[in-house]
């Protein structure tokens, strides 16, 4: 215990001195329940300030493909609080599973199998992700460290503090940009808000991909951590971005998430896309787009614009605060697409007000002692005969009022069903508990107004049109498009 009390006190020293790249990158909260509650609330809330890269011959951004192979699929796999991509990494190749995060740039593993110190991580114990999770430096002979000379570096050092490792090491940030230092990139701490901070070294290895390899890969090899148990790849806009290494950042992606029931389960997986194959005709033409909004203070990040909410058949849709359409004068504001949260996040007083609408439609009686033991806001005891929650699943729509989400551009998503209310136990006695999966926005007055999450997304293709700045949606069944790349193995 003192160990590891010294430790954190390490990892909190190391944040405090850097005030780094991301700064309150993330909230992770857990779900403010009891210990016996099967639901942890995994809310990523990261951004990430961004610094002029070195224009140099070490520049490293990939200015074209890699090879000839202009797409990439990759499988997704489904486990309670996200959706986890493998990643090959070294010679010979190891496979270290990680979660898909929109949210956020870097890409970083857990390093060092026992060496590797994760505090106050439930998961790491009781998961069956520990085996297949950690990535061995000393079993890759292709691994070796990047220098400060390094873009990647300079990313993620981005700051004049004089605490910053690469000055105490004499390697400042302007030597950085002008590539100047040829020594080691000094270790990095990443920090997650509220509830999670790793500390590592930058680190170079081949990555292979399915169609494709990066054979100077860099990412994060990450010794200890708080709240972090898993490692993270990050899909955003910025140069440490797994779609900016892998040479797709001018093109996009898209993802269809698959519902929670699937969770752990082997034989399906959520079909990933990145490259040409996720923007072609046939796809953008089913697709309803709304704008990407840009701001200098979160440039890697995807955010959006929502104009209203619509509740069930109401002619008048609830009207959002102006911060969630657009950024204010410091650049906080809009909603943040990021399947690294689980749960949608809406400010209040507006969230205050769609659960009265929401209150207002619905006859169940309130489950208030669920509402208190999950932390969840609105849950209600719904009839279920003969137990069947199966049956129950296919008439969502008609036990709650249905949900649109009205994006700028005229752009519209009905939620699919399933996506708002959630049994939260199997049915007894011809009833089953149901809970409203969305949640309150703390802090809403710095960085994001909300938060679109992955929950939201499930059965829903999403497509990231980097060339042309736009995020597009199509409900759609996410077993089928599944089946459609072969990773439907029970069908």
């Amino acid at each position: 215990m003192e160990t590891k009390t010294y430790v954190l006190f390490l990892l909190l020293l190391i944040t405090i001195l850097l005030n780094t790249t991301n700064k309150t990158q993330a909230r992770l909260h857990k779900n403010p329940s009891s210990s016996s509650s099967s639901f942890l609330v995994l809310t990523l809330t990261k951004s990430s300030v961004s610094l002029p890269t070195p224009k140099s011959q070490t520049q490293e951004k990939i200015k074209k493909p890699l090879s000839s192979v202009d797409v990439v699929m990759e499988p997704l796999r489904e486990v309670r609080d996200g959706y986890l991509i493998t990643l090959n990494i070294g010679t010979p190749p190891q496979a270290v599973e990680v979660y898909m995060d929109t949210g956020s740039d870097l890409t970083w593993v857990p390093c060092g199998n026992l060496s590797f110190d994760c505090i106050d991580c439930y998961d790491l114990k009781n998961n069956n992700l520990k085996s297949s999770s950690i990535f061995s430096p000393l079993h890759s002979s292709s691994s070796f460290r990047a220098s400060c000379a390094s873009s990647f570096c300079a990313e993620i050092h981005s700051s004049d503090n004089p605490f910053d490792p690469c000055a105490i090491a004499g390697c400042s940030v302007s030597m950085l940009l002008k590539s100047t230092c040829l020594r080691p990139c000094p270790s990095f701490a990443y920090t997650y808000g509220e509830g999670g901070l790793v500390s590592g070294i930058l680190t170079r290895d081949i990555l292979k991909a399915r169609t494709r390899d990066v054979p100077r890969f860099s990412f994060g090899c990450v010794t200890s951590t708080y709240h972090e148990p898993i490692g993270i790849a990050g899909f955003g806009r910025g140069l440490l971005s797994l779609p900016s290494q892998l040479g797709f950042l001018e093109k996009g992606f898209s993802h269809c998430f698959l519902p929670f029931k699937f969770v752990n389960n082997p034989n399906i997986s959520s079909p990933l896309i990145l490259g040409a194959s996720a923007l072609s005709i046939n796809i953008t033409e089913s697709l309803q787009f709304t704008p990407m909004l840009n701001t200098p203070m979160y440039p890697n990040s995807y955010y959006i614009g929502l104009e209203s909410i619509t509740i069930g058949t109401n002619i008048t849709p609830t009207q959002v605060p102006l911060t969630l359409r657009q950024f204010d004068s410091q650049g906080n504001g809009g909603m943040l697409v990021d399947s690294g949260t689980t749960y949608t996040h809406l400010p209040n007083p507006f969230y205050s007000q769609l659960l009265t609408t929401l209150q207002s439609t619905i006859t169940y009686p309130r489950a208030t002692e669920t509402e208190s033991r999950t932390g969840f806001d609105l849950c209600y005891k719904v009839p279920c005969p003969n137990n069947n929650l199966t049956s129950l699943e296919n008439d969502a729509m008609m036990v709650f009022p249905s949900i649109t989400f009205n994006f700028l551009n005229n752009a519209t998503l009905l939620l699919p069903q399933g996506n708002s209310f959630y049994a939260m136990s199997a049915p007894s006695d011809g009833s089953v508990v149901q809970c409203l999966l969305f949640q309150n926005m703390e802090d809403g007055d710095y960085g994001p107004a909300g938060v679109f999450g992955s929950f939201q997304q499930q059965n829903v293709k999403v497509v990231y049109d980097l060339e042309k700045e736009r995020i597009g949606f199509q409900a759609m069944d996410c077993v089928l498009e599944a089946a459609s790349h072969g990773l439907n193995q029970g069908s």
